[in-house]
């Protein structure tokens, strides 16, 4: 594992830090992965098109749709840590795994109509896999799609429902799951589409959070009609099709080791004006191994995503690691966040309406979110269960 950068990549770094400095939508008011307030979102889209437009968003796309062949590989992990460190808005929405799919399974057609739109964020997509009976259990799901008519008149009606859905409200298109074939086993006869949600039958309802903001939404799905046009790669090999625009995104790991110094640097000045034991947090001598176990942990899941971009790079990757990462960063982030509370004393539980709240209730709102980094992206138990099977060959856990 190598930590240091190349010159030429650190060149890279200064340039993305300047480019977000003088062009980024503000600082983010919460923590985690959120959806913006309906008057943020042009420029949201404004700033998503720029980012395609300097060459920092798309970096491995085709090159007649704005990709760079000569591009590092480390370069999409650089920009979104460099976002991550200014605090302000990733680009929203599910374009990454869509032009994945796109790009690799999708035709000539599909690639010239969607990847501009993508660039130019005409077009937010979201992701419409989850079900509520088939989250981590994603090919266990139920929302079917039947064949009507044949050749160019031929369409997909799509019956179902969907739940878990970020910035679903927000989107222009979807990357769909369906299935095709029932009488397949449950990972075959699945087909992935791309999805006008404007289109007759879609419902879409937010779904209201403990943090009291609206990121997810459910989404129900009655006769939806879509082109057989818009089947991405083939009928009934949207398993195969998911699962590689999945393993294509993988530039957001490189957040997690930003994001927790920054969290970090908070905790020291939070604890600078807080109080314990009858004196000055930071003279409290539990406060401060609390405190220095959290930035321990914070350098070892920092050493974590080095050595996970580093086997990305050699192609040495381990059927566990993106488990591991996830699991050690999410509690790692719960506890931080817990234990921001806990140094404001009985003012922690204050919220964000409250005006006498530190740090405008940035602590609350981020220990209140924090239980959604455990599930999302594969509850923390399932990835548990990935580690033991796949990681250290231990027998599988009996299904009933």
């Amino acid at each position: 594992m190598r930590l240091e950068s190349p010159p030429e990549l650190e060149a890279f770094r200064k340039k993305v830090r300047a480019f977000v400095a003088e062009n980024a939508p503000g600082v983010k008011r919460h923590a985690g992965v959120r959806a913006p307030e309906p008057e943020l979102m042009p420029e949201i889209r404004r700033w998503t098109a720029a980012l395609h437009e300097a060459g920092f968003l798309g970096i491995d796309w085709p090159v007649e749709y704005g990709g760079r062949p000569d591009a590092h590989p480390l370069e999409s992990h650089i920009v979104v840590e460099e976002i991550t460190r200014a605090r302000t808005w990733q680009p929203i929405g599910a374009a990454s795994l869509a032009s994945a799919a796109i790009i690799d399974f999708g035709t000539d057609e599909q690639r010239a109509r969607f990847l501009p739109r993508m660039r130019s964020a005409e077009d937010i997509w979201c992701q419409l896999f989850s079900e509520p009976g088939a989250g981590s259990d994603l090919a266990s799901l139920q929302t079917r799609a039947r064949l009507e008519g044949e050749g160019d008149d031929a369409v997909y009606v799509v019956d179902g429902q969907k739940v878990w859905t970020t910035n679903g409200q927000h989107s222009d298109m979807g990357y769909l799951l369906a299935r095709t074939d029932p009488a397949a086993p449950k990972h075959k006869g699945i087909t992935a589409f791309a999805l006008d949600m404007r289109s007759p039958g879609v419902d879409l309802r937010p779904l209201r959070e403990i943090t009291g903001t609206t990121d997810f939404n459910e989404v129900f799905l009655d006769g939806v009609r879509i082109p057989a046009s818009n089947v991405i790669g083939a009928v009934n090999q949207g398993w195969t099709v998911a699962m590689s625009s999945l393993g294509r995104e993988r530039s957001g790991v490189a957040a997690h080791g930003v994001e927790l110094f920054a969290v970090l640097d908070d905790l020291l000045e939070l604890a600078g004006g807080s109080t314990a034991g009858g004196g000055p947090a930071l003279n409290d001598s539990a406060t401060r191994q609390r405190i220095g176990e959290l930035a321990t942990r914070v350098h070892v899941n920092a050493a974590m995503v080095h050595l996970t971009q580093s086997r990305m790079l050699s192609g040495t990757e381990e059927p566990a690691d993106g488990a591991i990462g996830k699991i050690f960063f999410s509690e790692l982030n719960h506890d931080m966040a817990e234990f921001g509370v806990g140094l404001q004393g009985t003012d922690g539980i204050l919220t964000e309406a409250d005006p006498a709240v530190r740090a405008g209730g940035w602590w609350q709102d981020a220990y209140l979110y924090a239980r959604a980094y455990t599930i999302a992206g594969g509850a923390n138990e399932i990835l548990r269960t990935q580690i033991a099977e796949r990681g250290l060959g231990l027998p599988r856990e009996p299904r009933p």
